[in-house]
């Protein structure tokens, strides 16, 4: 069993505030059992981009930067593991800059995902600020393996099979959104069902951006590998805690072979099909 911990939240403007706010929530979660934090897509700020602004790109830190060695302290401390998101920029290449999962475990920062679909509709201008990553990485919390996709990624099947396929037995979904409320659980509980793991999706609250409230929607949850919704939170700010029985993935993949009887084989026209368009 593993006891995740959604906190969904609504962003100020302070950087600092925001961090000490998912903190206090945090250790009240810890308190109450969590071993694994997911919190919502970059919940240390507002989500900026709901407008065009490059006075936004300050916000930008590396992945080795303050906001990551708190959080990694705190992890330390607590013996926890969190996936949060940042604003990233590159360290190798100036003024290059993602929207990053980093994966945190006791301590020691595991690795990253850096968000691949990047959408640029009303409200979400996203990009105008990042590149799209390229991988799909996969992290041992230690008698689990845990992969993230981020936000607008959830639209897409494949990147959550290529976790699954590569072992993940949970893919945490951070989210910022208030579009397409008519397939939130639809689609996280497809990807769950599908690929018989547990989804954790975890999304943004309503917040003042700008002097205008924005009515993020909240209704974070987890689905498990039937599909079936343990928990749903509502649109208000806050946490809840959910126990995964990883044994499940198990039991359910042998009433439900679906990646046995997968036929890779018969899936090339997906590339090729992309090769003829471009």
């Amino acid at each position: 069993m593993v006891k995740i911990a959604m906190i969904q939240m609504g962003s100020v403007e302070s950087k600092e505030a925001n961090i000490q706010k998912a903190l206090e929530y945090t250790k009240a979660a810890v308190k109450d059992g969590a071993e694994l934090i997911v919190y919502n897509e970059l919940f240390t700020t507002q989500y900026f981009p709901a407008t065009e602004d490059p006075k936004f790109f300050d916000l930008a830190e590396p992945e080795d930067g303050p906001t990551v060695r708190v959080f990694a302290e705190f992890s330390k401390q607590y013996k926890i593991g969190m996936i949060i998101t940042i604003f990233e920029e590159d360290k190798k290449i100036k003024g290059i800059y993602y929207d990053t999962a980093i994966f945190i475990k006791d301590g020691k920062v595991l690795g990253k995902y850096r968000k691949t679909h990047i959408p640029q509709v009303p409200g979400y201008y996203e990009k105008f600020y990042f590149k799209p990553g390229k991988e799909y990485p996969v992290f041992d919390f230690g008698g689990y393996k845990i992969g993230a996709v981020i936000c607008y990624d959830r639209h897409f099947p494949e990147g959550v099979r290529i976790l699954t396929l590569k072992g993940a037995d949970i893919v945490t979904i951070p989210t910022t959104t208030n579009f397409y409320p008519e397939t939130w659980e639809l689609e996280l509980r497809a990807h769950a069902a599908f690929n018989t793991i547990y989804v954790v999706g975890v999304n943004r609250t309503p917040e003042i951006f700008q002097g205008k409230e924005i009515d993020y929607f909240g209704k974070s949850l987890v689905a498990d590998p039937t599909g079936n919704i343990l928990k749903e939170m509502s649109s208000q700010e806050g946490y809840e805690i959910v126990d995964v029985n990883l044994d499940f993935i198990r039991e359910r993949r042998k009433k439900a072979p679906f990646l046995r009887d997968r036929k890779p084989e018969n899936y090339t026209e997906i590339s090729s099909l992309y090769i003829e368009t471009i």
